[in-house]
This record gives C-alpha cells, sequence and structure tokens, in this order.
C-alpha cells in the first residue's frame, strides 16, 4: 500500500503511539519512510554543550504522547496539513480516523481488524492490548473500510 501510494504522488508518514526515537531509525528501510515522516510520543529534550561539544540531552520527562486524541495533534503540529487517507489498527488511532475523515473531503479511513491469530496476531473488543472497539462501531456509519486480515489477507507476511 505505501509503495503504491508513494508511486501515486502520496508523501507517507508513520503516526504511532511508540516512541519517535525508537521509530526513527528503521522506519526507512523497513516502510520507505524517512525519520522526518515519523510522528511519535516523545520525551522532553534540551540542548547543551558537553565537552566543547553540542548535543541534545533526553530528560526524565515526557513530552507528547502521540496516541488517541494525541494523535491529530501530532499530524497537526509535525505534518501541519490533515491527511487524506488513514489506517488504524485500534482505538488508539479512532481519533485520527476522525480528523481524517469527518467533515473533510476527499478522505479515506482503513482499519485493518487483526483477527489471525495462527499467521499473525488477533485481537479486538475483548483483548488486554490493542483494543479495537470504538472503531468497529464508527466503521459502518462513517464509511471506513475494515479490512480483516484472516478474511481478506492470502498473504500476510510474504517469504523471503
Amino acid at each position: 500500500l505505501l509503495t503504491y501510494l508513494r508511486a501515486n504522488g502520496f508523501k507517507t508518514f508513520i503516526v504511532s503511539g511508540g516512541g519517535i526515537d525508537f521509530m526513527r531509525p528503521w522506519t526507512e528501510a523497513t516502510y520507505g519512510i524517512p525519520p522526518e515522516q515519523v510522528v511519535g510520543s516523545s520525551i522532553k529534550t534540551r540542548y547543551e554543550v558537553r565537552d566543547g561539544k553540542p548535543v541534545i540531552v533526553r530528560l526524565p520527562e515526557v513530552d507528547f504522547v502521540d496516541d488517541k486524541e494525541g494523535k491529530p495533534v501530532g499530524i497537526h503540529s509535525h505534518i501541519g496539513r490533515r491527511p487524506i487517507l488513514a489506517a488504524g489498527n485500534s482505538d488508539g488511532d479512532w481519533q485520527m480516523l476522525q480528523y481524517t475523515t469527518i467533515g473533510h473531503s476527499p478522505s479515506f479511513a482503513l482499519i485493518v481488524h487483526h483477527t489471525d491469530g495462527e499467521r499473525e496476531w488477533a485481537y479486538d473488543r475483548q483483548s488486554h492490548i490493542g483494543q479495537l472497539d470504538k472503531a468497529l462501531d464508527d466503521a459502518d456509519q462513517k464509511g471506513w473500510t475494515v479490512v480483516d486480515m484472516k478474511q481478506d489477507w492470502k498473504t500476510i507476511y510474504p517469504s523471503e
């Protein structure tokens, strides 16, 4: 999907609840998304000069949580424009899907429903992690597309 979007003129981003400093080193090699196109949770930092060298120092304090209502804020702050396509897989993405599609056209929201515990992972309404409840409830009414991994994906992980 990312390759298709880029081939058709779209700029792609990752908007993750995960730590931005954790995500940025590997997203380009894995997904073709450079570090400057990654939005994520962060801790506070400050600039210092140590032993004559400028450094960014990580502080023991949360700066921003890029999850739930934080995702639209992160998109606004880091990207500066509303997306026309968003994909998510948990209720942590619900507000991002709303922000992308409600009152905004053209737009498209995709929910990847993890239902294949044998080939990948299964979670939804009753899961203790990765809960997907609110977004599933809203999908039909809001016109969001739900892709069921077990039913709709022939291949989860392509062979090497």
